[in-house]
């Protein structure tokens, strides 16, 4: 029995040996399930904190965007307004253009009048001048023959001052 209480104290021995080699190795595993799951929470908390940061930065981006938007708003307003006041004033020019082209080409008839009157006029000029230049001529040789007419006059005057002054003088 010595024997047998020996070799059951053998076996319990290194029954509790292998329990705790085994219990160890459970141990182990979960140790490395642990560290794992510790890195994963790890991970998961950084990519938490990335994915906060992110937000972050989103919620700043989309805060900038929309005051953009808001600008890019008001500018567009602007814009349209301007249109408005640009085609408004392209229409009134537009008109005034309309209006001067009118005006043209009533000027065009007026001067295209206004031509032919002066054309008639330097025509009748023309006909004037050569009416004058005849009559000139014609009145210069009337005053040509009135001036020999009074030089034959003259010379006849002349004469009978001479005739008169023989007749008149006394006989010697």
């Amino acid at each position: 029995m010595k024997n047998f209480q020996r070799n059951l104290f053998i076996v319990l021995a290194i029954g509790l040996c292998g329990a705790c080699a085994y219990q160890w190795y459970l141990q182990a595993v979960q140790l490395n399930t642990i560290e794992s799951l510790n890195q994963r929470i790890y991970q998961q908390s950084a990519d938490i904190q990335g994915y906060t940061n992110s937000i972050k930065t989103m919620d700043s981006e989309i805060s900038q965007l929309h005051d953009r938007i808001t600008q890019l708003k008001q500018a567009a307003v602007s814009n349209d307004q301007w249109a408005i006041t640009e085609k408004r004033e392209v229409a009134r020019l537009q008109s005034s253009g309309d209006l001067m082209s009118n005006e043209v080409v009533e000027y065009k008839t007026a001067l295209e009048g206004l031509t032919n009157k002066l054309q008639q006029a330097y025509d009748g000029e023309k006909e004037l001048v050569t009416q004058r230049d005849e009559f000139v001529k014609k009145l210069n040789d009337s005053i040509k023959s009135q001036n020999d007419l009074t030089a034959k006059y003259n010379e006849l005057v002349e004469r009978i001052n001479k005739l008169q002054a023989a007749t008149n003088a006394p006989s010697k």
